[in-house]
């Protein structure tokens, strides 16, 4: 050994053998380090090879045109646009007056002399196997060449007749059909035969119909229109080619921009004029949504997971190597006999980490590259698209390969260091010599806890920013780590009350800190970070629980309707037919206009409704004026403090009684579903009279002015007493009159178009939930004041919790009717953390158990000669099996304690970071006036420590790892005489 060059080679030789020689121990190692290098290869090569480029992106949105001409329905305006198509606006300023909106022509936009292909995409409901299936159908030549790439025809051909479709092959599937079926759409007599099957690279799962243009669409439409049902919402896009190779033109972009047309061109955005040539970056204001910078805080995170993952890595393959240089410390001893010093053993020790380290770099990375070639399919199934190549990156694959490198020189530097440290004598003896443990160690140790705690503290009290918690957190569990050992020596104080083989297990594990301490750190990271997680979860699984509002009464089951009533029946039937039912109580909906009018509003001919507020219950915070001047800025903090408990700025209540509206008509049923017994409500329902849950929309009766009973707005008002008979007004807004009900505005509601029905009404004066309900109208009121009515659909009570197998098979039966209906079936809350909290407690239970098991086999091997010691003087077999079960179970439990207490302190801080955000944001709410009625609760933010994960990991895992050592721990080993010095 001349040189570092023949030391370090010779180091590699001998490390190379004892690691083929050892091939149990080397393979554990190379499968710890390996395993992760596998992983990130494979997700670096996935994410890659679906990562498209702007030419492979554009030719499956574009094919083979050159560019693809849109509407962005701002009433043919001229606009401007960023390079890639996806940000604009109008060229003049509408800040003074409406937004342009509006349909336009686009084909007038086309410049002169280019050929051109209408790309249209609505949705129908087909008829499948199974009953109806709402589904995009998308108009285009797809057989064209200028839509070659767009579509990808797996088997069949493309339709080339008006009577033929196309599907994809997600359709087929979920539809039981195939190629050579018959196809209908829901409303239109004309069937179409299946011709094909395909699939788009950009949405595998997405299913899809492709039909010629104006074969499929505008007759459903039409058929649609006469059945006063809603269309088919179809959109229309050109692709464009234009003569020559130039393609389309950053100039040609912008006239088509100047006729109002937004245009995505493969040209441009491959080839992007200058910033100075695109006016929407020299309007004021205007900026670049496409572009973007790394997110610091996700980098952060990056790093931060790699560095916690490498350091678990280093703790549990760190005791591995450990045990390899015991076992070959006579080998190290001849070395050192032979004229090696200290920088050669620790050579020869990192050589072993090296060797390995380097083979779990090439097998990862293989297996990584291999696995994605081979699972290629089942990849892009998962990602639902299409890799646009298979894109190999050496120097990203080195880099990560590099990871399993120097993860294990780390792990093996303190074994190293350790071997080193050893006498010659001792290495040849076998005997280990008496160290003392350094104090430098834990005195850092100590000082990164308070460090930690001291940070996380500041971030939990002071700042706003999780990020300081997380690294305080992180520090202060470092320290932790590196306290280990100096923590194993104080566990041994408890081995004076033991029995016999716990008490040898301890000493053992104490005595022996070199080995112990990077398992009991390996254990304790592996937990730490799951009692964080599981009392973050258990904590904001608390949260949810205490906030959560349920939608209707325990076991009440909901059949709604929003958009069609002419399904209604059959869905009422279908409930009662699977579910068991007891009492059902219907319900109907008010419409403006026609019948076939949505209760989402919008649609030709299609009004709506509201409810008149009498001026003197109006809240004084939403009181506009004729300026149009926040009210709540006539307001200081107190009185906006104040408004917030006020009866007239309660908040309506959540639940499925606000989906159809402010009004739903029913009877008494609806009472006895919602679980609201009482007696005045329902005689007033069986008189005819509306029940208003809210006290602001009734008007009692007697009251003098309506408009401007004595409080108004800004002053006192008295609140209806509960029972008490009044009157509703409702304001029927036809679809002719939106326009100039919009601009009225709420500041002169008295002067909104309308016509204004009156309803007589009864106040509620119980304290039941109405889920959401704001007024039940009986419905021979409604008809008597003129208010048209659809079906809506209808609430049940249960005589037991319906099953999931009985949810499904209902909802399977409410597809068929194609109406897209609600169907809610309340079963309270529901944890959505408790399998995220049992996959936590099972990983901290494999890693424990792992790296308790590697510290007991270097424990069996350190302690080979005491154990022929013990059988030499007749202890019997169970011993051994004792020893090595109790060897294990002390590592688990000492790294299971430690990491629990180290755990609790990150959740417990960002808990408090968030409890000290939600209280400023509640305190800015109030001030503002932003929260009012039931939102004026103090925020709830509580720490839930999860006992019955720490069950597990303090009592279930030790034990377990203690029996599984037990287990497989051989009773009788060879007897052998001693060594002599």
């Amino acid at each position: 050994m001349k040189n570092w060059y023949h030391s370090w080679r010779a180091a590699i030789r001998i490390a190379r053998r004892d690691a083929w020689r050892f091939k149990g121990r080397s393979f554990l190692v190379l499968a710890m380090l390996a395993l992760p290098i596998l992983g990130v290869s494979a997700a670096d090569l996935t994410l890659r090879s679906a990562d498209l480029t702007a030419a492979q992106q554009l030719d499956r949105d574009l094919g083979r045109a050159d560019a693809r001409v849109t509407d962005p329905r701002m009433g043919g305006v001229p606009l401007m646009q960023n390079p890639k198509g996806d940000n604009y606006q109008p060229v003049k300023s509408y800040d003074d007056e409406p937004w342009p909106e509006g349909e336009m022509d686009v084909a007038t936009a086309l410049p002169a002399n280019t050929e051109s292909l209408i790309d249209s995409e609505g949705t129908a409901k087909l008829r499948t196997t199974h009953g109806l299936l709402s589904t995009s159908v998308r108009e285009l030549k797809a057989a064209d060449p200028m839509a070659e790439g767009i579509m990808v025809l797996d088997r069949g051909r493309f339709p080339r007749e008006a009577g033929e479709v196309a599907a994809t092959n997600a359709f087929l599937g979920s539809s039981g059909l195939h190629v050579g079926s018959k196809l209908t759409a829901r409303g239109l007599d004309t069937s179409f035969r299946i011709v094909g099957a395909y699939e788009l690279p950009d949405g595998l799962n997405t299913a899809q119909v492709n039909a010629l243009p104006g074969a499929l669409l505008a007759p459903l439409d039409k058929a649609l229109a006469a059945a006063e049902l809603p269309g088919t919402q179809t959109y229309s896009t050109y692709l464009t080619s234009v003569p020559g190779d130039a393609g389309f033109t950053w100039n040609m972009v912008k006239e088509t921009n100047a006729k109002g047309a937004a245009v995505t061109s493969r040209a441009v955005v491959l080839d992007p004029p200058p910033d100075s040539d695109v006016p929407l970056y020299e309007k004021e204001g205007a900026s670049d949504y496409g572009g973007g910078s790394t997110n610091a805080t996700e980098l952060a995170i990056l790093t931060t997971i790699v560095g916690l993952a490498m350091l678990e890595i280093c703790l549990l393959a760190g005791p591995a190597f450990a045990v390899g240089a015991r076992r070959s410390r006579r080998q190290l001893g001849l070395v050192g006999a032979n004229g090696g010093d200290r920088h050669h053993i620790r050579a020869i020790v990192l050589s072993g980490g090296l060797v390995i380290g380097a083979v779990a770099a090439v097998v990862g990375t293989v297996l990584g590259v291999i696995l994605t070639f081979a699972l290629q399919p089942v990849l892009e199934a998962f990602l639902g698209k299409r890799f646009g190549s298979f894109d190999l990156r050496p120097l990203e694959l080195i880099a990560i390969a590099l990871v399993a490198v120097v993860t294990g020189l780390l792990a093996a530097i303190v074994p190293a260091v350790t071997a080193s440290r050893q006498t010659v004598v001792a290495s040849l003896t076998g005997r280990r010599g008496i160290r003392k443990s350094s104090r430098v160690l834990p005195m850092l140790g100590l000082t990164a806890v308070v460090l930690g705690a001291g940070i996380a503290l500041y971030g939990s009290t002071v700042s706003d920013q999780t990020m300081i918690v997380a690294g305080g957190s992180a520090l202060a569990e470092l320290g932790v780590v590196a306290l280990t050992p100096a923590l194993v020596g104080l566990f041994g104080r408890i081995g004076r009350w033991l029995p016999l083989s716990p008490r040898l297990a301890l000493r053992d594990a104490v005595r022996n800190r070199g080995r112990t301490a990077p398992a009991v750190a390996a254990v304790l990271a592996a937990v730490a970070g799951t009692v964080a997680v599981a009392t973050y979860t258990a904590s904001s699984d608390a949260q949810a629980e205490a906030r959560y509002e349920p939608e209707l009464p325990y076991g009440a089951v909901a059949v709604l309707s929003p958009e069609s009533a002419a399904d209604v029946p059959s869905m009422r039937e279908d409930v009662q037919k699977l579910l068991p039912t007891d009492v059902r109580a219907d319900v109907d909906r008010v419409v403006v206009g026609k019948k076939s009018c949505s209760s989402y509003g919008g649609g030709d001919e299609c009004g709506q409704y509201e409810i008149v507020t009498p001026k003197a219950y109006e809240c004084p915070l939403w009181a506009y004026s004729a300026t149009g001047e926040d009210p709540s800025d006539k307001f200081s903090k107190a009185e906006r403090r104040k408004f917030a408990t006020d009866w007239r700025c309660e908040q309506g209540g959540t639940g499925l009684g606000s989906v159809g509206g402010e009004i739903l008509v029913g009877d008494d049923n609806l009472l006895k579903v919602l679980e609201i017994n009482n007696p005045e409500a329902s005689e007033a329902l069986a008189n005819g009279r509306a029940v208003s849950f809210s006290k602001r929309v009734l008007t009692p009766e007697g009251a003098v002015d309506k408009g401007g009973a004595k409080g108004g707005a800004g002053g006192a008002a008295v609140a209806p007493k509960g029972g008490v008979n009044g009157t509703i007004d409702v304001r029927l807004v036809t679809a002719a009159q939106l326009k100039d009900a919009e601009a009225a505005g709420e500041s002169d509601a008295e002067k909104r178009p309308g016509t204004v029905k009156t309803l007589p009404a009864h106040q509620f004066s119980g304290s039941g939930n109405a889920y959401g309900v704001t007024v039940i109208v009986p419905p021979d009121a409604a008809e008597k004041a003129g208010i048209t009515t659809v079906p809506f659909g209808s609430f049940f009570t249960t005589e037991k919790l319906p099953s999931d197998a009985q949810q499904q098979k209902l909802a399977g039966e409410l597809d068929k009717t194609g109406s897209d209906p609600w169907l809610t079936i309340e079963k309270g809350f529901a944890p959505e953390n408790s399998a995220t909290l049992l996959a936590l407690a099972v990983f901290a239970g494999l890693i424990t158990i792992g790296a308790a098991g590697i510290a007991t086999g270097l424990a069996q091997a350190d302690a080979e000669a005491d154990l022929k010691t013990l059988a030499a003087v007749g202890a019997p077999p169970r011993v051994r099996k004792a020893l090595s079960g109790f060897q294990c179970g002390v590592v688990a439990a000492m790294g299971v304690v430690l990491g629990s207490a180290s755990g609790i302190l990150p959740a417990v801080g960002l808990r408090f970071t968030e409890r000290r955000a939600e209280d400023q944001m509640y305190a800015r709410m109030l001030d503002e006036g932003w929260s009012s009625g039931e939102q004026a609760t103090a925020p709830f933010v509580p720490v839930v420590i999860p006992w019955e994960t720490l069950g597990v990991l303090l009592v279930v895992v030790p034990l377990g790892a203690a029996v599984l050592a037990a287990l497989v721990t051989r009773s009788r080993g060879a007897l052998a005489r001693r060594a002599a010095i």
